[in-house]
């Protein structure tokens, strides 16, 4: 096999989406309008879950923490990519290369754990609903949400630290961020320890909870099966469907992009896939929570009330404006 030539990289090239310049303006615009979407629907779902009293339950809890964690995701990558899609000099430094690709794997393995801790919780609730407040209590929720940042953080230290080691041959990157896979398939050899860790380690700390919540549903469709009563069916139902969905969405593009040895990626594959998990699912969750949760969309119901009557008219009396909204 011919020996790569090695370079000393300082800095990489992020080759975006498509290397067409007449495709630019609309992936310019396409992108654009997604990530405004994303943050803005997921913001609107956290002041829903902290502003009404109704949704102050350890379940609504841990959907804000989820929309504060894919506003957090798309954040750190599209607004670069927006300006490299744009930009000729598409540039990254080194150093701001691996930030990026700590805060994604953070941030990204600790949605995986938030899906993890909602599978619990709607287990709860369902399988022993008499003992819910008992067992599932906001203190819980924080502690395991701050446990699960110390642990994905750990992880996600530990995968940055080991990709620079890596003496990589050229600095161009399929991609259009810093991700683990093309950064891997830029090594001048084969990134075996990564590979190990990726299958052994990453399989405990980000495909283990997939199990948990695979057990959870389990157990949540035995229950379902033997319910009696049409109400509880559908409130059961209901309360889980969205959840599913999510949990389906992500797990499956992460198994697609993460889970194969480095000799088979496919790059200009997996940045489409990519695309998925990175933007289409933080603009779809906030939509598959609210049309699917009557909770959420009294909620939101409520809240635009609260606004329309502080901006009532002057001259329109209160109790008529209450009747409008």
């Amino acid at each position: 096999m011919a020996t790569k030539n090695r370079t000393e990289v300082t800095e990489f090239v992020l080759l975006g989406l498509s290397s067409q310049p007449e495709m630019q303006p609309v992936i310019f615009g396409v992108v654009l309008i997604m990530y405004l979407m994303a943050v803005l629907g997921n913001t609107l779902l956290v002041l829903v879950a902290c502003s009404d009293p109704k949704l102050h339950t350890p379940m609504y809890f841990l959907l804000s923490q989820l929309s504060l964690i894919d506003i957090s995701l798309t954040t750190i990558i599209v607004p670069q990519m927006l300006v490299h899609t744009l930009s000729v000099n598409r540039t990254i430094s080194y150093n701001c290369c691996m930030t990026q690709l700590f805060s994604f794997m953070t941030v990204g393995s600790m949605e995986v754990h938030l899906l993890g801790a909602m599978a619990y919780d709607r287990y709860v609730a369902i399988c022993d609903p008499l003992r819910y407040s008992a067992i599932v209590s906001h203190s819980l929720c924080l502690r395991i949400t701050l446990t699960s940042w110390v642990v994905v953080s750990l992880n996600s230290l530990l995968y940055s630290v080991l990709v620079t080691r890596l003496t990589f041959c050229g600095n161009k990157v399929t991609h259009f961020f810093c991700d683990i896979t093309p950064l891997l398939k830029l090594s001048c050899t084969r990134p075996v320890v990564n590979e190990m860790l990726i299958f052994t380690e990453g399989v405990a700390v980000v495909v283990s909870p997939f199990f948990f919540i695979f057990g959870s549903y389990v157990r949540i469709g035995i229950v379902i099966a033997h319910m009696h009563s049409v109400a509880a069916l559908q409130k059961a139902l209901s309360t889980c469907s969205s959840h599913v969905l999510v949990v389906m969405f992500l797990f499956g593009s992460l198994v697609h992009m993460y889970l194969k040895p480095s000799s088979s990626y496919n790059l200009e594959q997996d940045r489409q896939v990519a695309i998925f998990y990175t933007l289409i699912s933080p603009m779809l969750n906030p939509l598959i929570y609210s049309l699917r949760n009557q909770e959420v969309k009294g909620a939101l119901w409520r809240l635009f009330g609260k606004l329309y009557l502080r901006r009532c008219p002057a001259w329109i009396s209160h109790n008529t404006c209450q009747r409008i909204s």
